[in-house]
């Protein structure tokens, strides 16, 4: 059982009580020439994620075992998850803990939503934070309703190098209200920021940027905050949690709503769910905010509790007064982020976001030395880059994936005219040996 101490007494009792001398002889039902034997080749100390990695080499040796390597990206990401998380969310208290509407019964499931609030906080130099969302697209549709309701204006401007799965989402809840969507192009990958100035109007309420977007470029989100509020508009900021590790924060580059995709933060990309959205704010629009929010306080003999504070949807307040139909937050997600940033910490999560860094830099620079394969934009990139190749996106992806490699997503199902272009996310999951055979495959293939 992991994470349980068992002492010698403790083993001899429980080989003693099913009736065998030790463990070797629980085996013995087994062919010997099928036996793994005690040495499983450790040299050295290694990490948790190398001993992971390292003993799934080995069950390679399984008949059938499956050995895919994953460059997907585009909003849901291969980050390693501590063994330790996987524990202490399926501990009764958290998977099965009481809904929060009754303070006296649900004192640890508050508990842990005021520590994520004060984490992503920390995380995002935000004054405010909810206790998260169903995704990063409704999310960011919700923000978008709250830009307009505190400005009492009604178009939203949004760059195009947002996540599109995240503007059809702003779409959607947009279209019963009639909100105008004004669609600011790009260059060279980077949102055009003098057609955001040319596109702001009397009836702008907020414009929206990714970054890093969909691409995986590096926003000038400095300047785009200074003529948003120049203008007298708020600024919503779509970000990345991994890249705060070592880029400016939305609290830095003074964001009015912070929003972004959790999934990352110690959760499984599940084939594309449950996800996690992450909803920051400044603490004067605090009123305006989807969602809930708990608070500190103390009963009436001094004892430190926690309490639902805030949660101004439908069911609890006059609809015509409610800021949001959304009904719940993703509890057991959000508490697998805040055991993830505790776990790591700010020097961690600044060592993952360097190894993404550098190995999605080893390997764009490693596939742009092959004939016929161009970077699609140039400039700063995080984790994630964009690549044109010389044939169509989706052959290479099929050939690759024979392979046992996810090589990336076609950006054709996005844009038409990128047929021959591919989005590749690195991680720092990625072993030199995994990028290189990334790097031989491709070559073998084109040439």
């Amino acid at each position: 059982m992991p994470f349980i101490q068992n002492s010698d007494n403790d083993l001899k009792a429980m080989l003693k009580r099913i009736g065998v001398e030790n463990f070797e002889e629980l085996l013995d039902s087994i062919p010997e020439d099928l036996r793994k034997n005690n040495d499983f080749g450790f040299s050295k100390a290694l990490s948790e994620p190398e001993v992971k990695k390292h003993l799934y080499t080995i069950s390679k040796n399984n008949k059938n075992c499956i050995d895919n390597i994953s460059f997907l990206g585009g909003g849901i990401y291969d980050h390693y998850i501590p063994a330790v998380i996987d524990h202490i969310v399926s501990r009764s208290e958290f998977y099965t803990a009481y809904t929060p509407y009754q303070a006296e019964v649900s004192q640890g499931t508050l508990a842990v939503m005021y520590e994520f609030q004060t984490l992503v906080n920390r995380l995002t130099g935000m004054e405010v934070t909810n206790d998260s969302m169903y995704d990063c697209g409704t999310a960011l549709a919700e923000a978008a309703h709250m830009a307009r309701v505190i400005t009492n204006k009604h178009s939203i401007i949004v760059s195009e190098t947002v996540n599109p799965q995240y503007i059809d989402v702003i779409k959607t809840y947009s279209y019963g209200l009639n909100i105008p969507i004004i669609m600011i192009p790009s260059i060279n990958g980077i949102t055009d920021i003098e057609e955001i100035e040319k596109s702001i109007d009397n009836d702008t309420s907020a414009v929206i940027v990714q970054s890093p977007n969909y691409f995986g470029m590096i926003e000038n989100m400095d300047r785009i905050s200074e003529i948003v509020h120049k203008n007298n508009l708020l600024f919503i900021s779509v970000y990345d949690p991994i890249s705060l590790g070592i880029l400016k924060t939305p609290g830095e580059y003074n964001a009015d709503i912070a929003i972004a995709e959790g999934q990352s933060l110690g959760n499984y990309q599940a084939f594309g769910g449950p996800l996690l959205g992450l909803f920051s704010t400044r603490k004067k629009f605090l009123r305006q905010m989807p969602g809930r929010l708990v608070g500190l306080t103390e009963d009436i003999d001094g004892n430190t509790g926690f309490v639902m504070t805030l949660q101004t949807r439908e069911q609890h307040i006059k609809r015509d007064r409610a800021t949001s139909n959304i009904c719940t937050n993703e509890a057991l997600c959000m508490t697998r982020a805040a055991i993830y940033l505790i776990l790591l910490g700010k020097n961690g999560l600044k060592e993952i976001s360097e190894t993404c860094l550098r190995n999605s830099h080893y390997l764009f620079d490693e596939l742009i030395k092959i004939d016929g394969i161009n970077p699609l934009f140039n400039g700063l990139f995080f984790k994630e880059f964009a690549v044109k190749l010389p044939i169509p996106s989706d052959i290479l992806i099929a050939a690759l994936e024979k392979k046992g490699i996810y090589a990336g997503i076609d950006l054709c199902k996005f844009n038409k005219a990128l047929s021959n272009s591919i989005l590749i996310s690195v991680t720092e999951t990625k072993s030199r040996i995994e990028l290189d055979k990334f790097i031989d495959e491709v070559k073998i293939f084109l040439n």
